[in-house]
Protein backbone atom coordinates (compact mmCIF):
# COMPACT_ATOMS: atom_id res chain seq x y z
CA UNK A 1 0.00 0.00 0.00
CA UNK A 2 1.91 3.25 -1.14
CA UNK A 3 1.30 6.64 0.90
CA UNK A 4 0.45 9.64 -0.90
CA UNK A 5 1.27 13.19 0.98
CA UNK A 6 -1.22 15.66 0.59
CA UNK A 7 -1.12 18.73 -0.93
CA UNK A 8 -1.53 20.25 2.37
CA UNK A 9 1.23 18.19 4.28
CA UNK A 10 3.73 19.17 1.42
CA UNK A 11 3.33 22.34 2.32
CA UNK A 12 3.38 22.35 5.44
CA UNK A 13 6.74 20.54 5.14
CA UNK A 14 7.80 23.32 2.49
CA UNK A 15 6.85 25.69 4.95
CA UNK A 16 8.50 24.43 8.29
CA UNK A 17 11.74 23.51 5.90
CA UNK A 18 11.72 27.11 4.94
CA UNK A 19 10.86 29.10 8.16
CA UNK A 20 13.92 26.67 9.24
CA UNK A 21 16.41 28.24 7.07
CA UNK A 22 15.34 31.86 7.54
CA UNK A 23 16.12 31.11 11.39
CA UNK A 24 19.40 29.95 10.70
CA UNK A 25 19.99 32.73 8.55
CA UNK A 26 18.63 35.49 10.87
CA UNK A 27 21.43 34.35 13.33
CA UNK A 28 23.98 36.79 14.70
CA UNK A 29 27.72 36.55 13.09
CA UNK A 30 29.06 35.13 16.53
CA UNK A 31 26.40 32.50 16.59
CA UNK A 32 26.81 31.09 12.99
CA UNK A 33 30.88 31.57 13.48
CA UNK A 34 30.47 28.67 16.97
CA UNK A 35 28.38 26.73 14.75
CA UNK A 36 30.53 26.34 12.03
CA UNK A 37 33.50 26.48 14.40
CA UNK A 38 31.59 23.14 16.11
CA UNK A 39 31.00 21.21 12.87
CA UNK A 40 34.08 21.52 11.29
CA UNK A 41 35.57 20.33 14.30
CA UNK A 42 33.50 17.58 15.28
CA UNK A 43 34.90 14.12 14.44
CA UNK A 44 32.62 12.43 11.65
CA UNK A 45 30.55 8.91 13.24
CA UNK A 46 30.89 7.64 9.49
CA UNK A 47 33.50 7.56 6.62
CA UNK A 48 34.65 5.13 4.12
CA UNK A 49 37.68 3.30 2.29
CA UNK A 50 38.62 3.00 -1.37
CA UNK A 51 38.31 -1.20 -1.75
CA UNK A 52 40.02 -0.77 -5.44
CA UNK A 53 43.19 0.77 -3.61
CA UNK A 54 42.87 -1.62 -0.63
CA UNK A 55 43.17 -4.45 -3.50
CA UNK A 56 46.13 -2.34 -5.02
CA UNK A 57 48.24 -1.39 -2.52
CA UNK A 58 47.69 -3.60 0.65
CA UNK A 59 50.51 -6.01 0.83
CA UNK A 60 48.47 -9.10 2.44
CA UNK A 61 46.52 -9.10 -0.91
CA UNK A 62 49.38 -9.33 -3.03
CA UNK A 63 50.89 -11.94 -1.29
CA UNK A 64 48.24 -14.08 -0.70
CA UNK A 65 46.98 -13.40 -5.07
CA UNK A 66 50.98 -14.52 -5.77
CA UNK A 67 50.32 -17.88 -3.18
CA UNK A 68 47.18 -18.69 -5.06
CA UNK A 69 48.39 -17.55 -8.80
CA UNK A 70 51.83 -20.17 -8.05
CA UNK A 71 49.09 -23.06 -6.54
CA UNK A 72 46.98 -22.54 -9.77
CA UNK A 73 50.53 -22.64 -11.98
CA UNK A 74 51.36 -26.00 -9.92
CA UNK A 75 48.11 -27.53 -11.12
CA UNK A 76 47.64 -26.54 -14.59
CA UNK A 77 51.34 -28.19 -14.60
CA UNK A 78 50.32 -31.15 -13.01
CA UNK A 79 47.46 -31.89 -15.10
CA UNK A 80 49.11 -30.94 -18.17
CA UNK A 81 51.93 -33.35 -17.81
CA UNK A 82 49.31 -36.34 -17.10
CA UNK A 83 47.44 -35.07 -19.79
CA UNK A 84 50.26 -35.31 -22.18
CA UNK A 85 51.57 -38.77 -20.62
CA UNK A 86 47.65 -40.25 -21.88
CA UNK A 87 48.39 -38.60 -25.11
CA UNK A 88 51.47 -40.68 -25.67
CA UNK A 89 50.15 -43.39 -24.72
CA UNK A 90 47.07 -43.21 -27.02
CA UNK A 91 49.17 -42.52 -30.01
CA UNK A 92 51.69 -45.17 -29.41
CA UNK A 93 49.08 -47.56 -28.83
CA UNK A 94 47.46 -46.13 -32.36
CA UNK A 95 51.43 -46.54 -34.26
CA UNK A 96 51.37 -50.45 -33.07
CA UNK A 97 47.50 -51.39 -33.25
CA UNK A 98 48.18 -52.97 -36.60
CA UNK A 99 50.75 -55.39 -34.92
CA UNK A 100 48.53 -56.24 -31.72
CA UNK A 101 45.71 -58.98 -31.29
CA UNK A 102 42.46 -58.51 -31.33
CA UNK A 103 42.14 -59.54 -27.35
CA UNK A 104 45.69 -56.91 -26.97
CA UNK A 105 43.69 -54.15 -28.31
CA UNK A 106 40.44 -54.58 -26.18
CA UNK A 107 42.55 -55.05 -23.83
CA UNK A 108 44.64 -51.76 -24.39
CA UNK A 109 41.52 -49.42 -25.07
CA UNK A 110 39.99 -50.31 -21.89
CA UNK A 111 42.69 -49.68 -19.91
CA UNK A 112 43.18 -46.14 -21.78
CA UNK A 113 39.55 -45.50 -22.04
CA UNK A 114 40.31 -46.37 -17.59
CA UNK A 115 43.08 -43.81 -17.62
CA UNK A 116 41.01 -41.36 -19.45
CA UNK A 117 38.18 -41.09 -17.08
CA UNK A 118 40.64 -41.24 -14.10
CA UNK A 119 42.10 -38.41 -15.20
CA UNK A 120 39.29 -36.50 -15.75
CA UNK A 121 38.44 -36.84 -12.80
CA UNK A 122 41.62 -35.90 -11.33
CA UNK A 123 41.16 -32.85 -13.42
CA UNK A 124 37.71 -31.77 -12.02
CA UNK A 125 39.59 -32.83 -8.37
CA UNK A 126 42.59 -30.33 -8.88
CA UNK A 127 39.74 -27.76 -10.00
CA UNK A 128 37.46 -27.99 -7.04
CA UNK A 129 41.06 -27.86 -4.53
CA UNK A 130 41.94 -24.94 -5.97
CA UNK A 131 38.75 -22.91 -5.72
CA UNK A 132 38.16 -24.18 -1.90
CA UNK A 133 41.62 -22.80 -1.43
CA UNK A 134 40.42 -19.85 -3.00
CA UNK A 135 37.53 -19.79 -0.99
CA UNK A 136 39.44 -20.43 2.09
CA UNK A 137 42.03 -17.33 1.69
CA UNK A 138 39.15 -14.80 0.86
CA UNK A 139 37.09 -15.87 3.93
CA UNK A 140 40.66 -14.98 5.89
CA UNK A 141 41.27 -11.73 4.19
CA UNK A 142 37.67 -10.66 4.88
CA UNK A 143 38.13 -11.98 8.95
CA UNK A 144 41.13 -10.10 8.93
CA UNK A 145 39.79 -6.78 7.11
CA UNK A 146 36.55 -7.12 9.56
CA UNK A 147 38.57 -7.51 12.57
CA UNK A 148 40.78 -4.71 11.92
CA UNK A 149 37.90 -2.25 10.59
CA UNK A 150 35.92 -3.22 14.15
CA UNK A 151 39.02 -2.00 16.02
CA UNK A 152 40.34 1.25 13.50
CA UNK A 153 36.37 2.29 14.24
CA UNK A 154 36.65 1.84 17.56
CA UNK A 155 39.71 3.65 18.56
CA UNK A 156 38.72 6.64 16.13
CA UNK A 157 35.23 6.67 17.50
CA UNK A 158 33.43 6.20 14.02
CA UNK A 159 29.73 4.35 13.94
CA UNK A 160 30.29 3.39 10.41
CA UNK A 161 32.98 2.39 7.86
CA UNK A 162 31.91 1.98 4.23
CA UNK A 163 33.54 0.58 1.05
CA UNK A 164 33.24 2.35 -1.91
CA UNK A 165 34.25 0.64 -5.21
CA UNK A 166 34.35 1.63 -8.48
CA UNK A 167 31.04 0.75 -10.61
CA UNK A 168 29.47 0.03 -7.44
CA UNK A 169 26.22 2.09 -7.44
CA UNK A 170 25.34 1.86 -3.61
CA UNK A 171 28.30 4.83 -3.18
CA UNK A 172 28.28 7.17 -5.69
CA UNK A 173 30.00 9.74 -3.63
CA UNK A 174 31.76 10.80 -0.90
CA UNK A 175 33.10 13.58 1.01
CA UNK A 176 37.35 13.67 0.38
CA UNK A 177 37.34 14.30 4.04
CA UNK A 178 35.77 11.39 5.52
CA UNK A 179 38.04 9.01 3.35
CA UNK A 180 40.59 7.45 5.58
CA UNK A 181 41.74 4.71 3.14
CA UNK A 182 45.72 5.82 2.98
CA UNK A 183 45.35 5.16 7.14
CA UNK A 184 44.00 2.03 6.33
CA UNK A 185 46.31 1.16 4.19
CA UNK A 186 49.58 2.17 5.79
CA UNK A 187 48.06 0.23 9.50
CA UNK A 188 46.93 -2.83 7.60
CA UNK A 189 50.58 -2.82 5.98
CA UNK A 190 52.32 -1.95 8.97
CA UNK A 191 50.37 -4.98 10.88
CA UNK A 192 51.01 -7.21 8.26
CA UNK A 193 54.60 -6.45 8.58
CA UNK A 194 54.44 -7.44 11.95
CA UNK A 195 52.80 -10.93 11.45
CA UNK A 196 55.65 -11.51 8.46
CA UNK A 197 58.74 -10.79 11.17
Amino acid sequence: MKMKISIVTKSILVLSIAAGLAACNQNKGGEKAVATVAASSAKPEIVFINQDSIIAKYEYIKDMNKRLEAKGKSAQNDVNSRQQAIQREVAEYQKNAGNLSADQRATTEQRLQRKGQEFQQYQQNAGAQLQNEQFTEQSKLYDKLVEFTKAYAKEKGYKMVLTFQKGNTNMLYGDPNLDVTADVIKRLNDDYAKEKK
